[in-house]
Parts: structure tokens; C-alpha cells; sequence
């Protein structure tokens, strides 16, 4: 349920209503706009009694959420979500970049890499420390020295950095050295995880897995939202299907459809989507297209090398080349990058 509040509500009025909620045994997340203030009844549907709200005269209207997603839902708050991290913007007119390795392999390239990407024009720097392999023999990532290769380049470039949570009980390390936590595609309904995340008070890249809809995505945010963190940034980065020339099918119709349904930021991995370089390009310029409010690039200085996703990770110099192009797409549709 939400109650929308009329402009002259006081801080003493919300106040009132919240603890009448809390009485009831409902939670209360209050979202202050420009214009109105909003309370979000959340908890067990079975005691929302809107006659209780309905009277008041702070109260304009009482409103029934549909949708099994509350607090991440168009319905809950009109205006986008704009996140910031160290003055940085997800979500704003301007379309950030997200770029780096798929994995840090060491000191040295993680700052190579860093200078390059810095230098092109991202805006954040993304390595994998602790990585979901599909076999157990396959590089698991650096860890803990993976962390700290990025905080090293973060304070050499002032790249804050997006990294791989992918388990609960390394959630101190990561949140130690990260400004942006990530959880990938295949821990999109680890609800305990989703739960641990949304108690930290850092921003999140929640990942659309392979066989998910997006009403699942979204559910999986508001798992993250109903603990207090509303820092959510979603991300897709292709679904499986029945074809098999592309590592995942990338579904450009989510940019708009989740656009419609929440305020969160949405960004793009066509990286992940396409398995191959060659498709990152023309797959991001979709992206920005449709409406994507940044892309997350894997570049590698040395991709035939790379312990993993060398097909799809752009050396720095064809980055640098894309992002230039890409600049004309951004231009077209309103925005910048």
C-alpha cells in the first residue's frame, strides 16, 4: 500500500502515520519527493486497512500496489533514482562506463588497464577478485590480493571500483575495498545473499540471471530494497535461449520495459551478452538506444591471454575507439556519455 502525502505534510505527520504502521506490524519506507512525500506500507497485505489512513487530512490518497515489487516499483516513487558514489552519477542524462577485466590477474595489468579506461573516458573500474567459474579447475581470481590490486588502481586513476560479491562470508572483505558491490547473473536469487547486501549502506549491481524474467529480476531487487538499501543498479547482460552463435541472447526490449516499471537505473553488459568482441560494439549502441543508463565493458590489454572472457574483452586502444563512436548515439537520443 501507499500513502501519498499532501505538501504541507510535517516531519511530526509522517512521524504519526509511521508509528500507526509499525503498530500494525508493518514496516514504513518513506520516499521524499520534489513535489510529495510517499510511505510505502510493506509486510503482510492481510492488515492493510486504508480506512486507518484514508481520513487524514496530510493524506491526498491511499493506493494499492499491484505489483508483487513494491518499493523498487514505478508506483512507489515517479521520479528516477539517481545514485551517486563519490560524485559520480548512475542515472542521470549522462550514460557512465563501467569497464575493466573480467578478472584481475595481477598488479601491473590491473593498473595498466586502469590507466587506459580512465583515460577513454570511464567513469568506473569493474574487475572480478573472487570469480563463478562453470568449472572448479578454471582461475578462481586473486581474492583478497584481487582487491587489493583494484583499491591500488582506484587510488592511482580515482576510478571508484565495482566488484564480485558472490558470498556471504566474504562480504567484509569486499565491502573493505569496493564502492560498488556486483552480484552476477548466477547468484541473482540467492536470497540470503540479496538479503546481506541490502544491510550495507553501498550502492549495488544486481545482475539479471540467464533464465530469469523480469518480473524475477525485480523481485530479486526488492529483496535487496526491503532490508534499507535502495542503491540498487540493475543490469542485464543477455538470457539463454535456443540460439548458440551468441554466448546469450541480449534483450534489448528491457531497457524500456523495466524503464516502465521501475525508478532503478539500468545498465548494460553487452560484454556478457555477446561472448564476442566483435558484437560489443553494435550491442551497446542498442543498448544506449533503448535507453540504458551506462554499459559495463570488459578490456583486456592482452585478451589472447587472458585467464578468463578473452573473446569478449576489447583491448584499451578499441575501447578507446568505441566509446568515441558511441559518443554520436548518446548524442541522438538526448543523452551523453
Amino acid at each position: 500500500m501507499i500513502i501519498v502525502l499532501r505538501a504541507h505534510a510535517s516531519e511530526e505527520d509522517i512521524r504519526r502515520i509511521e508509528e500507526t504502521l509499525k503498530g500494525i506490524g508493518l514496516a514504513a519506507h518513506i520516499s521524499r519527493g520534489v513535489e510529495r512525500t510517499i510511505i510505502g506500507a510493506i509486510g503482510d497485505e492481510r492488515k492493510l486497512v486504508t480506512d486507518l489512513f484514508e481520513g487524514l487530512p496530510v493524506v491526498e490518497k491511499v493506493l494499492r500496489v499491484l505489483s508483487p515489487y513494491k518499493l523498487v516499483s514505478r508506483d512507489f516513487q515517479k521520479e528516477d533514482t539517481v545514485i551517486d558514489v563519490n560524485g559520480k552519477k548512475i542515472g542521470g542524462s549522462a550514460i557512465v562506463l563501467f569497464a575493466g577485466p573480467c578478472s584481475v590477474e595481477g598488479r601491473e595489468m590491473m593498473l595498466e588497464i586502469g590507466d587506459s579506461v580512465a583515460r577513454s573516458g570511464a567513469a568506473f573500474l569493474r574487475g572480478g577478485a573472487f570469480k563463478p567459474r562453470t568449472s572448479p579447475y578454471a582461475f578462481q581470481g586473486l581474492k583478497e590480493e584481487g582487491l587489493k590490486c583494484l583499491a591500488e588502481t582506484r587510488e592511482r586513476t580515482g576510478l571508484p571500483v565495482a566488484t564480485e560479491l558472490m558470498d556471504p562470508r566474504d562480504i567484509d572483505v569486499v565491502a573493505r575495498y569496493a564502492d560498488i558491490i556486483q552480484i552476477g547473473a548466477r547468484n541473482m536469487q540467492n536470497f540470503r545473499l540479496l538479503t546481506e547486501v541490502g544491510k550495507l549502506d553501498k550502492p549495488v549491481i544486481l545482475k539479471r540471471g540467464m533464465s530469469a524474467t523480469i518480473q524475477e529480476l525485480l523481485m530479486s531487487a526488492e529483496y535487496i530494497a526491503s532490508e534499507g538499501n535502495r542503491n540498487i543498479i540493475l543490469c542485464e547482460r543477455g538470457i539463454r535461449t535456443f540460439e548458440t552463435i551468441t554466448r546469450n541472447t541480449f534483450d534489448v526490449s528491457a531497457f524500456p520495459v523495466l524503464k516502465s516499471l521501475t525508478h532503478l537505473p539500468v545498465i548494460a553488459d553487452p560484454s556478457h551478452a555477446a561472448g564476442k568482441a566483435s558484437l560489443v560494439e553494435p550491442l551497446a549502441a542498442a543498448a544506449i538506444a533503448a535507453g540504458a543508463d551506462g554499459l559495463m565493458i570488459e578490456v583486456h590489454n592482452h585478451p589472447e591471454k587472458a585467464l578468463s572472457d578473452g573473446p569478449q574483452s576489447l583491448r584499451p586502444e578499441v575501447f578507446e575507439r568505441m566509446i568515441a563512436r558511441l559518443k554520436n548515439v548518446a548524442e541522438a537520443v538526448g543523452r551523453t556519455l
